[in-house]
């Protein structure tokens, strides 16, 4: 990608996913600009549509795009407000679709037994599934590949409409983890809530927490997975997030091959593909 200009355009906090979006870029030799919401005109009350226009002036190729408003990324594709790439890197709590790529990646990886897709495997998503964009992400995608997936949750952190989703629904951790091939863990979103969802942490931890003696329950090939970042103690403790099982870090390593596949296809792979056919 050697002449290209990629975006990083953040208006929320990240420091996985936008370092790995930028070495990914990088790697491929592509110009990388970044460029947060605090300190630019978006702070000053800039619309999404001047900030895209402008990038637009300014000659990017692509824009990788994480907005605290649910359709962000599809708005800014859509009203071809730019002509180059948009790729969602989170919107509100909508999607993510990248960490749902290098999660399914990561499971193949580890899990896949050398075929192409996931079947025959059982997914725990454990946690704060209301707020979280990762878990919708990852059972739209994990359920296509055809892995059976169970959402874990207390009923208050759960989405209004769940049972229409492609996967189950459990209240009793305990009950589901002895029989997964996978547990994924997600960050209870304390930004995000407005007003009370549980008691307090120690209860959240007791019934929905990852610990020492739910470990010991797992089959003796299943992993820990967590999109980071973790609030040890709480969802996750800290002997689990480091256990041999775990597979946390290795998220992390994948999600740059992942995402440089991603900016490849976009801005060059797809020109190559059509010169073959």
């Amino acid at each position: 990608l050697r002449g290209r200009t990629i975006v990083n355009l953040f208006a929320e906090d990240s420091t996985r996913t936008r370092i790995s979006f930028e070495a990914a870029a990088k790697r491929l030799s592509a110009d990388v600009i970044n460029f947060s919401a605090k300190g630019s005109s978006l702070s000053k009350g800039e619309s999404l549509k001047d900030t895209a226009m402008t990038l637009q002036a300014m000659g990017a190729d692509a824009v990788v795009i994480r907005h605290s408003a649910s359709g962000a990324a599809q708005r800014l594709a859509d009203c071809h407000w730019m002509s180059g790439s948009v790729v969602n890197a989170g919107d509100g709590t909508h999607e993510h679709p990248s960490q749902a790529l290098l999660d399914a990646f990561t499971i193949r990886k580890h899990l896949g037994m050398g075929g192409t897709d996931l079947t025959g495997l059982s997914i725990a998503i454990v946690g704060d599934i209301l707020h979280s964009r990762v878990a919708r992400s990852n059972v739209l995608l994990l359920s296509m590949l055809g892995a059976q997936v169970a959402l874990v949750a207390p009923p208050t952190l759960l989405p209004v409409g769940i049972h229409n989703w492609p996967a189950t629904v459990s209240y009793d951790f305990d009950s589901v983890i002895p029989h997964v091939d996978v547990v994924m863990m997600l960050r209870v979103q304390q930004e995000r809530m407005g007003e009370l969802f549980f008691p307090n942490a120690r209860e959240y931890s007791r019934y929905f927490g990852l610990n020492k003696d739910r470990l010991a329950q797992m089959k003796s090939t299943a992993i820990v997975m967590h999109p980071g970042p973790m609030n040890r103690g709480l969802e996750i403790t800290a002997d689990s997030a480091d256990s041999a099982r775990s597979v946390i870090l290795e998220q992390v390593t994948n999600g740059v091959s992942v995402r440089m596949a991603i900016l490849y296809m976009l801005l060059a792979g797809s020109q190559e593909i059509g010169a073959t056919e």
